[in-house]
Protein backbone atom coordinates (compact mmCIF):
# COMPACT_ATOMS: atom_id res chain seq x y z
CA UNK A 1 0.00 0.00 0.00
CA UNK A 2 3.23 3.16 1.37
CA UNK A 3 4.93 1.75 -2.13
CA UNK A 4 1.39 2.01 -4.25
CA UNK A 5 1.41 5.66 -2.46
CA UNK A 6 5.25 6.46 -3.10
CA UNK A 7 4.75 5.88 -6.70
CA UNK A 8 1.24 7.54 -7.12
CA UNK A 9 3.14 10.60 -5.81
CA UNK A 10 3.39 13.04 -8.93
CA UNK A 11 7.05 13.71 -10.06
CA UNK A 12 6.41 17.82 -9.49
CA UNK A 13 5.83 17.02 -6.09
CA UNK A 14 9.06 15.83 -5.75
CA UNK A 15 10.22 18.28 -7.30
CA UNK A 16 8.72 21.23 -5.27
CA UNK A 17 9.49 19.69 -1.71
CA UNK A 18 13.32 19.15 -3.36
CA UNK A 19 13.27 22.58 -3.97
CA UNK A 20 11.84 23.72 0.07
CA UNK A 21 14.68 21.29 1.07
CA UNK A 22 17.44 22.50 -0.88
CA UNK A 23 16.06 26.43 -0.34
CA UNK A 24 16.14 25.75 3.62
CA UNK A 25 20.24 24.70 3.13
CA UNK A 26 21.38 27.91 3.82
CA UNK A 27 19.89 28.59 6.79
CA UNK A 28 20.03 25.51 8.24
CA UNK A 29 24.00 25.97 7.94
CA UNK A 30 23.66 29.15 9.57
CA UNK A 31 21.73 28.19 12.05
CA UNK A 32 24.12 24.97 12.91
CA UNK A 33 27.45 27.32 12.87
CA UNK A 34 25.47 29.54 15.80
CA UNK A 35 24.78 26.53 17.68
CA UNK A 36 28.73 25.60 17.35
CA UNK A 37 29.97 29.12 18.80
CA UNK A 38 27.56 28.19 21.79
CA UNK A 39 29.58 24.81 22.30
CA UNK A 40 33.12 25.66 21.61
CA UNK A 41 35.55 22.84 21.94
CA UNK A 42 38.52 24.44 23.05
CA UNK A 43 38.03 27.27 21.68
CA UNK A 44 37.02 26.44 18.94
CA UNK A 45 33.63 26.15 16.54
CA UNK A 46 33.16 22.29 15.93
CA UNK A 47 30.45 23.21 14.13
CA UNK A 48 32.51 25.52 11.67
CA UNK A 49 31.73 26.01 7.87
CA UNK A 50 34.96 23.88 6.59
CA UNK A 51 33.52 21.51 8.85
CA UNK A 52 30.14 21.36 7.61
CA UNK A 53 31.25 21.53 4.10
CA UNK A 54 33.35 18.36 4.30
CA UNK A 55 31.35 15.80 6.35
CA UNK A 56 28.37 17.24 4.23
CA UNK A 57 30.66 16.19 0.56
CA UNK A 58 30.91 12.55 2.62
CA UNK A 59 27.15 12.02 3.88
CA UNK A 60 25.96 13.11 -0.05
CA UNK A 61 29.19 11.07 -1.48
CA UNK A 62 27.80 7.93 0.41
CA UNK A 63 24.12 9.00 -0.47
CA UNK A 64 24.78 8.48 -3.90
CA UNK A 65 27.02 6.02 -3.78
CA UNK A 66 24.03 4.02 -2.32
CA UNK A 67 21.59 5.29 -5.13
CA UNK A 68 23.78 5.34 -8.48
CA UNK A 69 26.72 2.90 -7.15
CA UNK A 70 25.41 0.57 -9.95
CA UNK A 71 26.35 2.53 -12.67
CA UNK A 72 30.07 2.37 -11.96
CA UNK A 73 30.90 -0.57 -13.72
CA UNK A 74 34.16 -1.34 -15.50
CA UNK A 75 31.93 -1.29 -19.00
CA UNK A 76 30.79 2.37 -18.32
CA UNK A 77 33.85 3.99 -16.87
CA UNK A 78 35.64 2.18 -20.34
CA UNK A 79 33.45 4.58 -22.62
CA UNK A 80 34.82 7.27 -21.12
CA UNK A 81 37.46 9.61 -22.70
CA UNK A 82 40.04 11.35 -21.55
CA UNK A 83 38.57 14.66 -22.87
CA UNK A 84 35.38 13.25 -20.48
CA UNK A 85 36.99 12.52 -17.65
CA UNK A 86 38.89 16.31 -18.33
CA UNK A 87 35.24 17.76 -17.76
CA UNK A 88 34.35 15.67 -14.89
CA UNK A 89 37.26 17.00 -13.02
CA UNK A 90 36.36 20.76 -14.38
CA UNK A 91 32.62 20.33 -13.68
CA UNK A 92 34.08 18.76 -9.90
CA UNK A 93 35.95 22.11 -9.03
CA UNK A 94 33.60 24.26 -10.30
CA UNK A 95 30.19 22.96 -8.66
CA UNK A 96 31.31 20.65 -6.41
CA UNK A 97 34.57 22.72 -4.59
CA UNK A 98 34.65 26.02 -5.52
CA UNK A 99 30.66 27.42 -5.29
CA UNK A 100 30.06 25.36 -2.18
CA UNK A 101 33.23 26.97 -0.55
CA UNK A 102 32.02 30.36 -1.67
CA UNK A 103 28.32 29.93 -0.53
CA UNK A 104 29.60 29.06 3.04
CA UNK A 105 32.01 31.85 2.82
CA UNK A 106 29.19 34.32 1.47
CA UNK A 107 27.10 33.08 5.09
CA UNK A 108 29.78 33.78 6.75
CA UNK A 109 29.57 37.51 5.42
CA UNK A 110 26.18 38.80 4.87
CA UNK A 111 22.05 37.84 5.03
CA UNK A 112 20.87 34.31 3.97
CA UNK A 113 18.58 36.38 1.79
CA UNK A 114 21.35 38.27 0.09
CA UNK A 115 22.54 35.14 -1.04
CA UNK A 116 19.45 33.66 -2.02
CA UNK A 117 18.86 36.28 -4.00
CA UNK A 118 22.27 37.31 -5.72
CA UNK A 119 22.58 33.38 -5.94
CA UNK A 120 19.70 33.92 -9.21
CA UNK A 121 22.56 35.37 -11.14
CA UNK A 122 23.13 32.30 -12.31
CA UNK A 123 20.12 31.62 -14.51
CA UNK A 124 20.62 35.21 -16.53
CA UNK A 125 24.95 33.76 -17.03
CA UNK A 126 23.97 30.33 -18.40
CA UNK A 127 21.68 31.45 -20.93
CA UNK A 128 24.33 34.47 -21.88
CA UNK A 129 26.75 32.07 -22.32
CA UNK A 130 24.77 29.59 -24.36
CA UNK A 131 23.72 32.21 -26.59
CA UNK A 132 27.22 33.54 -27.10
CA UNK A 133 29.46 30.40 -26.94
CA UNK A 134 27.21 27.53 -27.87
CA UNK A 135 25.17 29.65 -30.04
CA UNK A 136 21.80 28.16 -28.29
CA UNK A 137 18.45 29.63 -29.82
CA UNK A 138 15.94 31.41 -27.04
CA UNK A 139 12.65 33.14 -27.25
CA UNK A 140 12.59 36.77 -26.32
CA UNK A 141 10.23 35.90 -23.10
CA UNK A 142 13.39 33.83 -21.78
CA UNK A 143 15.44 36.64 -22.64
CA UNK A 144 13.67 39.59 -21.00
CA UNK A 145 13.31 37.20 -18.38
CA UNK A 146 16.74 37.19 -18.02
CA UNK A 147 17.70 40.35 -18.29
CA UNK A 148 15.04 41.82 -15.28
CA UNK A 149 16.25 38.76 -13.28
CA UNK A 150 19.85 40.19 -13.76
CA UNK A 151 18.55 43.92 -13.07
CA UNK A 152 16.84 42.57 -9.50
CA UNK A 153 20.08 41.27 -8.42
CA UNK A 154 21.42 44.29 -9.03
CA UNK A 155 18.74 46.27 -7.33
CA UNK A 156 19.59 43.70 -4.69
CA UNK A 157 23.16 45.02 -4.36
CA UNK A 158 23.57 48.72 -4.99
CA UNK A 159 20.22 49.51 -2.74
CA UNK A 160 21.64 47.96 0.54
CA UNK A 161 23.30 50.09 3.39
CA UNK A 162 26.70 50.15 2.44
CA UNK A 163 28.80 46.97 4.57
CA UNK A 164 31.52 47.93 6.60
CA UNK A 165 33.38 45.02 4.54
CA UNK A 166 33.35 46.86 0.93
CA UNK A 167 35.39 46.31 -1.69
CA UNK A 168 36.04 48.42 -4.62
CA UNK A 169 35.48 46.93 -7.67
CA UNK A 170 36.55 49.58 -10.76
CA UNK A 171 34.67 52.75 -8.51
CA UNK A 172 31.37 49.72 -8.23
CA UNK A 173 31.86 48.76 -4.48
CA UNK A 174 30.49 45.93 -3.18
CA UNK A 175 30.66 43.87 -0.23
CA UNK A 176 32.77 40.88 0.99
CA UNK A 177 29.52 38.13 1.40
CA UNK A 178 27.91 40.02 -2.11
CA UNK A 179 30.88 39.16 -3.82
CA UNK A 180 31.34 35.44 -2.47
CA UNK A 181 27.87 34.64 -3.64
CA UNK A 182 28.12 36.23 -6.74
CA UNK A 183 31.49 33.96 -7.67
CA UNK A 184 29.64 31.18 -6.71
CA UNK A 185 27.26 31.73 -8.74
CA UNK A 186 29.39 32.29 -11.64
CA UNK A 187 31.28 29.00 -10.58
CA UNK A 188 27.72 27.13 -11.01
CA UNK A 189 27.22 28.88 -14.59
CA UNK A 190 30.59 28.10 -15.98
CA UNK A 191 30.15 24.60 -14.64
CA UNK A 192 26.77 23.86 -16.52
CA UNK A 193 28.01 25.20 -19.61
CA UNK A 194 30.73 22.85 -19.90
CA UNK A 195 28.33 19.78 -18.73
CA UNK A 196 26.60 21.40 -21.71
CA UNK A 197 29.09 20.78 -24.03
CA UNK A 198 30.91 17.93 -23.15
CA UNK A 199 29.09 15.53 -20.71
CA UNK A 200 25.48 15.19 -22.18
CA UNK A 201 26.37 11.51 -22.78
CA UNK A 202 27.97 10.61 -19.66
CA UNK A 203 24.99 8.76 -17.35
CA UNK A 204 24.16 10.80 -14.44
CA UNK A 205 25.30 8.45 -11.81
CA UNK A 206 29.16 8.71 -12.61
CA UNK A 207 28.79 11.93 -13.28
CA UNK A 208 27.52 12.73 -9.81
CA UNK A 209 29.59 10.36 -7.94
CA UNK A 210 32.64 11.36 -9.37
CA UNK A 211 31.79 15.00 -8.65
CA UNK A 212 31.05 14.84 -5.59
CA UNK A 213 34.18 12.43 -4.90
CA UNK A 214 36.19 14.79 -6.48
CA UNK A 215 35.44 17.96 -4.93
CA UNK A 216 35.88 16.06 -1.19
CA UNK A 217 39.20 15.21 -2.49
CA UNK A 218 40.35 18.60 -3.96
CA UNK A 219 38.76 20.41 -0.48
CA UNK A 220 40.67 18.12 1.27
CA UNK A 221 43.84 19.08 -0.41
CA UNK A 222 43.41 22.62 -0.27
CA UNK A 223 42.69 22.28 3.53
CA UNK A 224 45.66 20.77 4.24
CA UNK A 225 47.69 22.99 2.39
CA UNK A 226 46.88 26.25 2.70
CA UNK A 227 45.94 25.70 6.65
CA UNK A 228 47.40 24.34 9.58
CA UNK A 229 46.97 21.06 10.28
CA UNK A 230 44.45 21.23 13.00
CA UNK A 231 42.02 22.72 10.76
CA UNK A 232 39.84 19.77 10.51
CA UNK A 233 40.68 18.77 14.16
CA UNK A 234 37.08 18.54 15.22
CA UNK A 235 35.24 16.94 12.16
CA UNK A 236 35.31 13.86 14.19
CA UNK A 237 33.12 15.30 17.06
CA UNK A 238 30.24 14.01 18.48
CA UNK A 239 28.61 16.62 18.68
CA UNK A 240 29.46 17.95 15.08
CA UNK A 241 28.35 14.50 13.82
CA UNK A 242 24.92 14.02 15.61
CA UNK A 243 23.77 17.33 13.85
CA UNK A 244 25.22 16.50 10.98
CA UNK A 245 23.69 13.33 10.28
CA UNK A 246 20.56 15.13 11.01
CA UNK A 247 21.63 17.45 8.02
CA UNK A 248 22.80 15.10 5.82
CA UNK A 249 19.74 13.05 6.42
CA UNK A 250 17.04 15.58 5.61
CA UNK A 251 18.92 18.54 3.80
CA UNK A 252 21.58 16.00 1.66
CA UNK A 253 20.15 12.03 1.42
CA UNK A 254 16.38 13.55 1.89
CA UNK A 255 16.73 16.53 -1.05
CA UNK A 256 18.79 14.40 -3.39
CA UNK A 257 16.35 11.52 -3.46
CA UNK A 258 13.44 13.95 -3.79
CA UNK A 259 15.13 15.61 -6.48
CA UNK A 260 16.60 12.41 -8.56
CA UNK A 261 12.64 10.98 -8.15
CA UNK A 262 11.26 13.71 -9.51
CA UNK A 263 13.86 14.56 -12.70
CA UNK A 264 12.70 10.31 -12.91
CA UNK A 265 8.93 11.14 -14.39
CA UNK A 266 9.50 14.93 -15.28
CA UNK A 267 10.91 17.12 -18.05
CA UNK A 268 12.92 20.35 -18.25
CA UNK A 269 10.12 23.01 -17.83
CA UNK A 270 9.13 21.04 -14.74
CA UNK A 271 12.58 21.65 -13.28
CA UNK A 272 12.52 24.84 -14.65
CA UNK A 273 9.40 25.45 -12.72
CA UNK A 274 9.87 24.52 -9.67
CA UNK A 275 13.24 25.98 -9.62
CA UNK A 276 11.71 29.71 -9.68
CA UNK A 277 10.24 28.49 -6.46
CA UNK A 278 13.86 28.32 -4.83
CA UNK A 279 14.39 31.91 -4.08
CA UNK A 280 10.64 32.56 -2.37
CA UNK A 281 11.22 29.26 -0.31
CA UNK A 282 14.88 30.70 0.72
CA UNK A 283 13.63 34.25 2.14
CA UNK A 284 10.52 32.19 3.88
CA UNK A 285 13.35 29.93 5.18
CA UNK A 286 15.51 32.54 6.57
CA UNK A 287 12.42 34.35 8.19
CA UNK A 288 11.31 31.14 10.09
CA UNK A 289 14.88 29.77 10.86
CA UNK A 290 16.84 32.48 11.44
CA UNK A 291 13.97 35.78 11.84
CA UNK A 292 15.98 36.92 9.09
CA UNK A 293 13.19 39.92 7.54
CA UNK A 294 14.19 40.77 4.02
CA UNK A 295 15.50 44.45 3.59
CA UNK A 296 13.75 46.90 1.58
CA UNK A 297 16.49 46.61 -0.93
CA UNK A 298 15.79 42.99 -0.77
CA UNK A 299 12.12 42.96 -1.11
CA UNK A 300 12.51 45.28 -4.12
CA UNK A 301 15.31 43.28 -5.78
CA UNK A 302 13.34 39.69 -5.02
CA UNK A 303 9.94 41.45 -6.26
CA UNK A 304 11.91 42.05 -9.64
CA UNK A 305 13.90 38.84 -9.99
CA UNK A 306 10.40 37.16 -9.28
CA UNK A 307 8.65 39.22 -12.16
CA UNK A 308 11.92 37.95 -14.46
CA UNK A 309 11.14 34.52 -13.49
CA UNK A 310 7.61 34.63 -14.36
CA UNK A 311 8.90 35.96 -17.79
CA UNK A 312 11.03 33.33 -17.99
CA UNK A 313 8.02 30.79 -17.42
CA UNK A 314 6.31 32.32 -19.96
CA UNK A 315 8.74 31.73 -22.48
CA UNK A 316 9.31 28.45 -21.49
CA UNK A 317 5.98 27.25 -22.17
CA UNK A 318 5.67 29.27 -25.14
CA UNK A 319 8.71 27.16 -26.22
CA UNK A 320 6.98 24.16 -25.65
CA UNK A 321 4.14 24.87 -27.66
CA UNK A 322 6.52 25.45 -30.75
CA UNK A 323 6.13 22.41 -32.99
CA UNK A 324 9.01 23.66 -35.62
CA UNK A 325 11.31 23.13 -34.61
CA UNK A 326 10.90 21.28 -31.69
CA UNK A 327 12.74 21.76 -28.42
CA UNK A 328 16.01 20.42 -27.90
CA UNK A 329 16.00 18.36 -24.87
CA UNK A 330 18.05 19.05 -21.56
CA UNK A 331 20.23 16.47 -20.40
CA UNK A 332 19.68 14.84 -16.99
CA UNK A 333 22.36 16.52 -15.77
CA UNK A 334 21.52 19.90 -16.87
CA UNK A 335 18.30 19.34 -15.29
CA UNK A 336 19.86 18.10 -12.08
CA UNK A 337 22.24 21.50 -12.11
CA UNK A 338 19.75 24.19 -12.45
CA UNK A 339 18.87 24.32 -9.18
CA UNK A 340 22.06 25.65 -8.08
CA UNK A 341 23.34 25.25 -4.48
CA UNK A 342 21.55 21.95 -2.74
CA UNK A 343 23.43 22.44 0.12
CA UNK A 344 26.70 20.66 -0.33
Amino acid sequence: MSTNLFYRIPGRAYLLLAIVIFAAANSVIRKLTELGAQNLIDGRNPIAFCNVLFVGNLCALIALILIYGKQWNVQSLKQLSVTDWLGLTGVAILSGALAPALTFMALEQTMVNNVVLIGRIEPPLILALSIVLLGERVNGWVVAGAIVSFVGVVLTIVLQTPPSDMINMGGFQIGKGELFAAAGAVSLALSTIISKVKLRQIPLGIFSIYRMAMATLIFLIVVMIFFEPGHLSDVFSPFLWQWMLLYGMVIVVGGQLCWFTGLKTTGAADVSLASSFSPIAGILSAYLILGEAPTTAQYIGGAVIIGGIVLNQIGVFRKLDQTIPPPQLSSDKEMDMEVGFKGI
